[in-house]
């Protein structure tokens, strides 16, 4: 994986490095098809399912696999540190995987239990321990553009769904009575993929550096003066700060995602067709704003980076239940969607700068909480107000509102200094 250079000093020979990038996109992408449950989560609602589960029965796989997430991460994280990176990620796509192909065997009425342990709780863990793996691991080999890498990696679960989605809507429309049975071939399929992509992973040598690189360059500086353990990053108050930036961004975006295609359709009209096409369409935002955000941040920094996020989430919110034309409201979910997976991106590569990377998985696997959290309490938050009467105005007035004072939070957090 690498070659040596001048004094000694290995350095990567180019291509192999992206090679490991590819392997996490790959992994991602398995792992992010998760969110097209939202295509399940309608055919198992139809009248032909011999399921027939309810609006909210229909959430509570995808809710738990979400609240799963935090424990896989945090476990991966902290295991990735004294392990490596390809155990983990191999068991978290094989835990994934196992979960899924599980899911395909909830065919009948009050087999929904069936469905919450495999998609929910087995498939959330596995892909809690996955996720945070390449993460982790490409700022090791990528000091000099690690927001622009993590942020390629995460990019790629963002576009899992837009992959996955459609492919299962066909073999759902194949037999509609049992639409948890593409489960077992696209559980397959994650596995493969997975296993495919996690096989090649490994931490770079000790005293590894990118090739031409000075010796004063970001290596040096994100190893070796600023490597705090995961006990000594929870005793900071960055940590914290951080932690809640990810939270709000989450919670903000995630509201419209829940519900985008129902906002579609009662705020500016849309067919269910052409709501549902509108969904998969932002799914491609999500993965893009994952890579522009991280690219973005390393340039113009990390907090200004947050500062957009969540005031752009916050202020496309509130003008949303008023854009009344189509495109207008096309544009603004665009926005939202774009900044969603861009605290995604950028946060990884932030978590690296202020704590370094010797212990990123473990520290930034904790941090994942926020996405639980965000993804847990943004859902129930924006149903709740928007109640039975769709009063879209309220709800989204005050998701954007918190996204907007969240936006303050990046000013007052800055990155730690040893004395």
């Amino acid at each position: 994986m690498s070659s040596s250079t001048t004094a000694g000093a290995p350095a990567t020979t180019g291509p192999n490095r992206w090679l490991l990038v590819l392997g996490g996109v790959l992994v991602q992408m398995a792992i992010g098809a998760i969110y097209a449950w939202s295509v399940f989560a309608k055919a198992l609602q139809a009248d032909a399912s011999a399921l027939h589960l309810s609006k909210s029965q229909a959430a509570i796989p995808f809710e738990v696999a979400i609240g799963m997430i935090f424990v896989g991460s945090f476990v991966g994280g902290r295991l990735q540190d004294k392990r490596g990176p390809r155990t983990v990620a191999l068991t978290g796509v094989v835990i994934y995987g196992i979960g899924i192909i599980l899911s395909s065997f909830a065919k009948d009425a009050g087999q929904l239990w069936l469905l919450v342990l495999g998609y929910g709780l087995i498939s959330g863990f596995g892909l809690g321990m996955a996720y945070i793996v390449p993460i982790a691991m490409l700022q090791k080999w990528f000091p000099d553009k690690a927001g622009l890498i993590t942020g390629l990696a995460v990019g790629g679960f963002g576009f899992g769904a837009v992959v996955t989605a459609p492919l299962a809507t066909r073999m759902i429309e194949a037999d509609p009575a049992h639409p948890t049975a593409p489960f077992l071939w696209l559980g397959i399929a994650y596995l493969v993929a997975g296993v495919l992509g996690a096989s090649i992973f490994r931490n770079p040598p000790a005293d590894y550096r990118v090739a031409g690189a000075p010796a004063k360059d970001a290596t040096s500086t994100a190893q070796a003066t600023a490597s705090y353990s995961q006990a000594e990053a929870l005793r900071m108050p960055q940590w914290y700060l951080l932690t809640l930036i990810l939270t709000l961004s989450v919670t903000a975006g995630i509201s419209l995602i829940s519900i985008a295609a129902g906002s579609a359709t009662d705020i500016a009209g849309y067919s269910k067709i052409a709501a549902g096409s509108l969904v998969g369409i932002m799914g491609l935002f999500n993965g893009a704003g994952r890579i522009f955000w991280a690219w973005l941040s390393d340039r113009i920094g990390k907090m200004p980076a947050f500062i957009g996020i969540l005031g752009l989430q916050g202020l496309a919110l509130i003008a949303l239940p008023h854009a009344t034309s189509p495109i207008l409201f096309a544009v603004l979910a665009a926005v939202i969607y774009t900044c969603y997976g861009g605290g995604f991106g950028t946060m990884p590569s932030t978590a690296g700068k202020f704590f370094g990377v010797k212990h990123a998985g473990g520290i930034y696997g904790l941090m994942l909480i926020g996405w639980s959290i965000g993804g847990v309490a943004g859902p129930l938050l924006v149903a709740a107000l928007i109640g039975s009467t769709k009063n879209y105005t309220l709800a989204y007035t005050v998701v954007g509102i918190i996204a907007l004072v969240g936006a303050a939070i990046p000013l007052i957090t800055k990155a730690p200094r040893r004395d």
